[in-house]
């Protein structure tokens, strides 16, 4: 009774920091070496460490590394706090403006008076952000896995808000085929007009590596499910944006090639083997013929300072670009697939090939002319490199394309 009767206690005002800071420091704090290191050299010669401890057999450790690590962590807690993305367009846009689409039950937002309150959201609250969306209440959506399949934010014809869409592809993560079906909830049919798909990265280079795997899975995904690897990308990626490429491994063999004999401007071949630890130069003075792999190339270049890896990897795109303008320029790239419109057309010749009794192939070579661009210099004029290949048309003759068409009855043989 004597607890019912005493007035609630006052609400406190919530101040929590939502960014990753915390789980930085707390790797730091229990990963960071500090144990002290005993050098001692092995029945071939080679040298070895191995940590040290005293009599009692407790670990000894090395005083300048726990300064370092000290130092490192009141750094890190001297920063200011990094809100997530989703967290930093809600307080940016507000909560009117922004639908969230997502499966958190509770969300941590900054109300009109600048103080932070939690907020409960309902298993029905999905819907009704969806609907305030389609019906203009709220111009911005966001969206994760959980809403990224069965539902529709396209230019419906239907709905109110049949604004032009214009997807920002945050996070595409690591499954290909979750990143179809995100992108396939604003592209439907009965659309006003397409939408407009922005992969997005910052201006570190390194984050290349994360967009290149997405890119090559999703030419993988059309490749299997539909026996050609348009289906997948829907060409959203350029060539280039594919560092696991052909046109990407050679690059990378050239570009070992001109470290090697110090032809690059960004690193030296002695530094960028003390910060990467890989091995290009032999004991005997040559280049290693077992080179890094491009993964492996990838992976260490991430970890380098952010204007030394910006660097790189402006020399390297410059050499991967190269290639693929060669192989535009003598109409061997492989892209595929591939819609092409032309002026006109004439067909030159055509021959039928018979694999067997139940199927046959057509190739046909054609002369046709179509409106195509110098994508070298599109990019030259983009500034190394994003830029669209339908920018400073110009009027070229293709000639002798060829084309397979299989027959309808093709799929009914077993030996295909």
């Amino acid at each position: 009774m004597e607890n019912r009767r005493k007035p609630a206690p006052p609400a406190a005002t919530l101040d929590i920091n939502c960014d990753c800071k915390e789980y930085v420091i707390d790797y730091l704090a229990k990963s960071f070496p500090v144990r002290l290191m005993a050098v001692f050299t092995d029945e071939n010669g080679n040298p070895r460490s191995e940590p040290m401890s005293d009599e009692q057999g407790a670990p000894v450790l090395c005083r300048s590394a726990l300064a370092a690590r000290d130092r490192m962590i009141e750094q890190l807690c001297a920063l200011p706090p990094i809100a997530t993305a989703l967290d930093a367009i809600i307080e940016r846009f507000g909560v009117e403006q922004v639908a969230e689409v997502t499966g958190r039950t509770r969300r941590l937002i900054v109300g009109r008076d600048g103080r932070q309150k939690l907020q409960s959201r309902s298993p029905r609250a999905n819907v009704s952000e969806t609907q305030a969306f389609m019906d203009g209440a709220k111009r911005i959506l966001v969206f994760s896995d959980a809403g990224g399949t069965g539902r529709s934010y396209h230019a419906d014809l239907t709905a109110r808000n049949q604004a032009r869409r214009v997807h920002f592809l945050l996070e595409p993560g690591w499954r290909a085929d979750a990143a179809i079906q995100g992108l396939g909830r604003t592209n439907r049919t009965n659309q006003a007009s397409a939408p407009l798909f922005r992969p997005v990265t910052t201006d570190v280079r390194g984050e290349l590596r994360f967009i290149s795997t997405i890119a090559r899975r999703l030419d993988s995904l059309g490749a299997l499910t539909r026996g050609q690897r348009q289906t997948g990308g829907q060409n959203l990626f350029d060539p280039a944006d594919n560092l696991e490429s052909i046109y990407a491994k050679e690059a990378l063999h050239r570009w070992f090639g001109l470290l090697f004999t110090g032809k690059l401007e960004a690193v030296s071949l002695g530094r960028f083997q003390e910060l990467t630890g890989l091995r290009i130069e032999a004991p005997d003075g040559s280049m290693v013929d077992d080179l890094p792999s491009i993964q492996r190339w990838l992976n260490r270049i991430l970890a380098l300072p952010i204007a030394l890896q910006n660097a790189i990897f402006d020399e390297f795109m410059g050499l991967v670009e190269a290639r693929i303008d060669a192989a535009q320029q003598a109409g061997t790239l492989d892209l595929g697939l591939e819609t092409i419109a032309v002026e006109d057309f004439t067909v030159v010749s055509a021959r039928s090939r018979s694999l067997c009794a139940r199927s046959r192939t057509f190739a046909c070579a054609d002369r046709s002319s179509a409106q195509q661009s110098d994508s070298s210099f599109s990019r030259r004029a983009a500034g190394r490199g994003r830029g669209s290949s339908r920018t400073d048309p110009c009027r070229k003759p293709r000639l002798d394309r060829r084309a397979s068409l299989p027959l309808r009855n093709a799929g009914n043989c077993r030996r295909c």
